[in-house]
């Protein structure tokens, strides 16, 4: 093909050449004879050259069919797209965006990335408005989107586009409808963001397609070249549900915001059910899935939880009266428990908060109190995570359209530890319908599973923590647990479980307050179960933290080791936590007292600990961020021409203001990891002065509080306010330590929970090994490891294997996942950079995966 175009290059210089010989002879600058002679050899170049380039357009033809690629219908030249090119991807193609059932947090953030990433590509990208419903009604209802159409909508609940339940759509006059009103506007690629009924349909309406168009060419409602144009129909779809209730994907649009709205009902709760000890009784949404009762469950510290997929045995009567009256007697001045709406016992009759109430006020003389959230779950500003998972979603959903073939199976994208992928859409659509087989069944330990790994594992977590009483026969082991470096929310949750889960193991628990330094001093004493009773939703550090390294006051470190017979060592913190693990195994060498097994869990805002994707605290710190920076933008399109200058925490790691960035939609975001000079500073104001001249007339920009020791947030803000001047004014904000303050967010809840529990395990485990000749002696590299989180999975990995990757000089790793966001957040803000296409994501299989029952 190359050397074809190549000799299409060259016959067509000749010509060229010959053309100016026969402007020359027509100049009278050659003679009557040279003229015929270059007009003779013209022709036949030019036959020529015709000849090479229809060969070529030939070639490229049968390489398209070979490779499935779309139909070109325009032979030009110039109209061949450059392969690889991802800004290339949709030229002459259209793609339509809908939402469809019911509303959840984040379709907005979908919803945009799908019309900029599809902006980007080239293709024209539609609104449908009001679902499966504008789809059939057509007309006003499918509207091409802009740029501008879709700003300010990423702080925004629900879906800006409108959702309905659409009966005309379940019949197949009316998907023949929708079928005419996609092919008059020439658009073959359909997003669908919805539940597993929306996206069901939308598998049938493809499946169908061929069999439509034949009708409506029938009818003479469209042309046959309407109809060969429009052969074939793609479809992606993004869940979004707050229930979570869809296999396949860790997590769906909607579900962490869910969560935030529960999370907050229940922290106000708390207080006042503390000063009347109440029990209070709070249902949740979730009719065939218990996720968001689950994690509720977990992150409050409830005193039980029902859910669908795990009924109660036949006494749970009994045993909810005895766990209730047990832990009044304990001390505590109330009690929770958390209800799903579709839970049920092992005969299938409901659970109802009524119910209960009724059970514990009869049983226990108790004040109870019963709460119904409803909607009220479904509203509200979308949680961070949501607007980053559901931008990545739309941009994935984009590639997947523009690369799909007639032969390609409808998809869904789905989130996968840190990973956005492709699962076949029927495939996940047959694994939720097996879940609900399984409930009926009362294969209910199977339904567990199905749910996947995520909800077994919270699953199991609750059961430890919840429904276990503790050990009878007690170990004679010490564990000591310590928080390290600067506080961060979820340290207190962390502890928490970690105290409760070596409790329930028979050990001794015993916590270090202020550190490396406490330890040294010898602040050293036990804690009891009841003790960490409230921890959970508290932020800060209780134990105290301070960043004092181990390595100066190791010999003290080592003499109250022997004293407080501490058998191992729990160490909460951020990069000072993993710098003092090192010290103590260096120190391993001198003082024999040091030889014993230690975990690092790693707890900052900054999320810069080598050995996991995310820290306890950064979720909670981005929050704060994020909906700080969307009263900063509702300021800016207040006053309108104002662009706002945000310096976040971070350190020299870049993690919190990239996702900020991605999260409130910035224009610009400066780390360290990626070096940035005077001509970047230039391209980014000359973009907003282009942007003031549109419909939106604000600006955001975040900087990393070490991304240059030169252009400092004074030097950008002195920059952007000479260069803006008579166009916009500059504004700027240091958001300090607020960063690291307020109750920790339901992911850090959840994960802080699930670490420190899993953390004691290990380590028991761990002693079992290193016990020798009466006593515990651990001096390999696997007896210390920091436990994180590596895509979907919590693994150890040793500190000496992790020191291999770590730069200590700026205290972050030396490979950082996230880094591949950064172009993603550059074309959502219109920046013309290349988006890395190399790495396609493979269709994965959720059969196989999960299994059938």
């Amino acid at each position: 093909m190359e050397a074809v175009w190549d000799r299409c290059i060259s016959v067509w210089q000749e010509c060229v050449c010959l053309w100016d010989v026969f402007v020359s002879a027509c100049e009278g600058s050659v003679c009557f004879l040279g003229l015929c002679v270059s007009v003779l050899e013209l022709g036949f170049r030019l036959v020529h050259w015709t000849l090479y380039t229809g060969l070529a357009v030939l070639i490229w033809q049968i390489w398209k069919i070979l490779h499935h690629a779309d139909t070109i219908h325009d032979q030009s030249i110039t109209m061949l797209p450059t392969p690889g090119d991802p800004t290339k991807m949709g030229v002459g193609k259209a793609i339509a965006v809908l939402t469809s059932g019911g509303d959840s947090q984040g379709m907005n953030a979908a919803v945009r990335a799908t019309v900029r990433v599809g902006m980007y590509t080239g293709a024209k990208v539609y609104f449908v408005y009001e679902g499966y419903q504008g789809l059939v009604d057509g007309g006003d209802h499918i509207r091409l989107a802009t740029w501008e159409s879709v700003s300010m909508t990423l702080q925004q609940g629900g879906t800006v586009i409108g959702s309905a339940r659409c009966q005309d759509f379940r019949t197949k006059e009316g998907r023949t409808k929708a079928a005419r009103n996609l092919v008059k506007l020439g658009i073959t690629n359909l997003c669908v963001i919805g539940g597993d009924g929306s996206l069901t349909g939308a598998n049938q309406f493809r499946s169908e397609w061929s069999e439509l168009l034949q009708n409506l060419l029938a009818a003479g409602k469209i042309t046959a070249e309407e109809a060969k144009q429009s052969s074939h129909l793609n479809i992606v779809g993004m869940v979004g549900s707050i229930d979570n209730d869809f296999c396949g994907t860790d997590m769906t649009i909607g579900t962490d915001s869910a969560l935030h709205r529960i999370m907050e009902v229940v922290d106000a709760l708390t207080t006042t059910a503390q000063s009347h000890q109440r029990a209070f009784i709070l249902e949740v949404m979730g009719r065939h899935c218990g996720y968001l009762a689950l994690v509720t469950a977990l992150a409050s510290g409830a005193d039980w939880v029902f859910i669908p997929e795990m009924p109660p045995d036949d006494s749970w009567e009994d045993h909810l009266c005895r766990r209730l009256a047990d832990q009044r007697s304990l001390g505590y001045r109330l009690n929770i428990i958390i209800v799903a709406e579709g839970a049920t016992d092992r005969s299938g009759k409901p659970i109802t908060c009524d119910l209960i109430k009724n059970l514990v006020t009869e049983r226990l003389g108790f004040d109870t109190r019963a709460t119904i959230l409803g909607h009220v779950q479904r509203g509200g500003t979308p949680s961070a995570f949501d607007r980053i998972l559901g931008s990545r979603m739309g941009v994935e959903a984009v590639m997947a359209l523009l690369e799909a073939t007639p032969q390609t199976p409808a998809c869904v994208v789905s989130l996968s530890g840190n990973q956005a992928v492709r699962l076949p859409l029927m495939e996940c659509v047959q694994v939720t319908k097996d879940v609900t087989k399984a409930m009926a069944d009362g294969k209910f330990e199977e339904a567990v599973k199905l749910r996947g790994k995520s909800f077994e594992s919270n699953w199991n977590t609750y059961k430890l923590l919840a429904h276990v009483n503790p050990a009878e026969v007690k170990s004679n082991i010490n564990i000591a647990i310590m928080n390290v470096g600067a506080p961060c929310a979820g340290m207190n949750a962390a502890v928490r479980s970690a105290v409760r889960t070596g409790i329930l193991q028979g050990h001794h628990m015993l916590v270090i307050h202020d550190g490396f330094e406490g330890l040294a001093h010898g602040q050293v004493e036990p804690i009891s179960w009841a003790a960490v009773g409230n921890w959970i939703g508290e932020g800060g550090s209780n134990l105290g933290t301070k960043r004092t390294l181990p390595a100066s006051i190791i010999e003290d470190i080592s003499l109250n080791i022997a004293k407080f017979n501490i058998h191992a060592l729990v160490i909460i913190g951020g990069f000072e936590a993993f710098v003092g693990g090192l010290d103590l195994v260096t120190g391993r060498e001198k003082y024999e007292e040091l030889c014993i097994p230690l975990v690092v869990i790693p707890a900052t805002v900054s999320n810069n600990v080598p050995g996991t994707d995310f820290s306890i605290g950064t979720d909670t710190a981005l929050n704060t961020i994020t909906s700080t920076c969307d009263r900063i933008k509702q300021s800016a399109a207040g006053t309108k021409r104002r662009v706002f200058i945000i310096e976040t925490m971070g350190g020299y790691c870049g993690y919190l203001a990239t996702t900020a960035g991605l999260a409130a939609g910035a224009d610009a975001v400066y780390i360290y990891e990626e070096p940035f000079g005077i001509h970047d500073l230039e391209t980014n104001v000359e973009h907003l002065v282009e942007k003031m001249k549109t419909t939106v007339k604000r600006g955001l920009i975040i900087r990393n509080e070490k991304c240059s020791s030169n252009y400092t947030t004074d030097f950008i803000f002195n920059l952007y306010s000479e260069e803006g001047k008579g166009i916009f004014d500059c504004r700027k904000n240091v958001l300090g330590h607020m960063q690291q303050g307020g109750t920790p967010s339901p992911f850090d809840r959840n994960f802080a929970t699930k670490l420190g529990s899993k953390a004691i395990l290990w380590l028991t485990d761990k002693l079992k090994e290193c016990y020798r000749h009466g006593r515990i002696f651990a001096n390999t590299p696997d007896s210390a490891c920091v436990l994180g989180m590596r895509k979907k999975a919590l693994v150890f990995q040793s500190l000496a294997e992790l020191k291999l990757n770590t730069d200590f000089e700026h205290r972050i790793p030396k490979t950082q996942w996230w880094l591949k966001l950064r172009p993603i957040l550059k074309i959502l803000a219109k920046y013309n950079v290349s988006l890395d296409i190399s790495e396609k994501t493979s269709m994965e299989s959720v059969i196989k995966k999960k299994g059938v029952i």
